[in-house]
This record gives C-alpha cells, structure tokens and sequence, in this order.
C-alpha cells in the first residue's frame, strides 16, 4: 500500500521533512459537505481531479480544535505533475514586503509505515484507518 502525501510550501517548513507531510486537505464550513470539500482542496493543491470513488476514514481530531474528515481512493497522480495553488505571506519578516509561496511545494508516494513517520503526528491515524480499511 502506498500513501500519496503533499510537503507544505513556504519558508516556514522549507526544511522540515520528516513529522511534516500532510495529506491533501483543507478547511471547509457547514454548506459544505466533507466529500465536496476533500475533492475541492485535492484539486487545489496539487492540480489534478481527485479518483471518482472516495472510501471515507473517518474524522480525526488535530488538536487545534479542529476535526480532520479523511478519505481515500485508489489512483494514480503523477508527482512531478504537481500544481499547486499559492498564498501570500510578508517575507521576511516585518520586511513589509509580501511574497507568493505554493501551498504545497512536493508530493511523494511512501509505502505506509514510511508514511506514518512522515506525517505530521495529528495525522498519522488516517494511516492506521487505511490500513484497517483495506
């Protein structure tokens, strides 16, 4: 089994690799379904439609107050494909001066142990859901 995941653009996490991946995802707010959602922040960030058939993981607290709702699919996403979209920040700091950065900077595809450690801590139960799912 391998796991598609997506390493955050910016400065912020430029060399942070390991306990700093992510799966595609994002925010979304009550009018909008989590499926909806999950596919719309899949386009986003890495350029590509999302597979036709999502298998729902389940929802996973962040910590943060935040829940994260998963899903998976069976696909294939060509990584050097990868398109994301941007967002801008003041960079330097208190430079005054706003630069563009991609949300996502890289995808990669890991085996799913590998994939555990290279996810942030709060997500690493989406993994063990896959597993348990599959």
């Amino acid at each position: 089994v391998e796991v598609l995941l997506v390493h955050p653009g910016g400065p912020f996490w430029a060399t942070n690799d390991e306990g700093a991946w992510s799966i595609p995802k994002g925010l979304y707010g009550p009018a909008e379904e989590a499926e909806a959602a999950a596919r719309r922040e899949f386009r986003e960030e890495t350029g590509s439609a999302a597979p036709e058939v999502l298998m729902p993981l389940g929802a996973f607290p962040l910590g943060n107050a935040k829940v994260l709702t998963a899903f998976a699919a069976a696909g294939e996403f060509d990584v050097a494909a990868l398109v994301s979209n941007t967002f801008a920040i003041e960079w330097p700091p208190h430079s005054g001066r706003q630069q563009e950065f991609p949300e996502i900077d890289r995808a990669a595809w890991f085996a799913a142990t590998d994939a555990e450690h290279k996810l942030v801590p709060a997500q690493r139960g989406v993994v063990r859901a896959l597993l348990e799912r599959l």
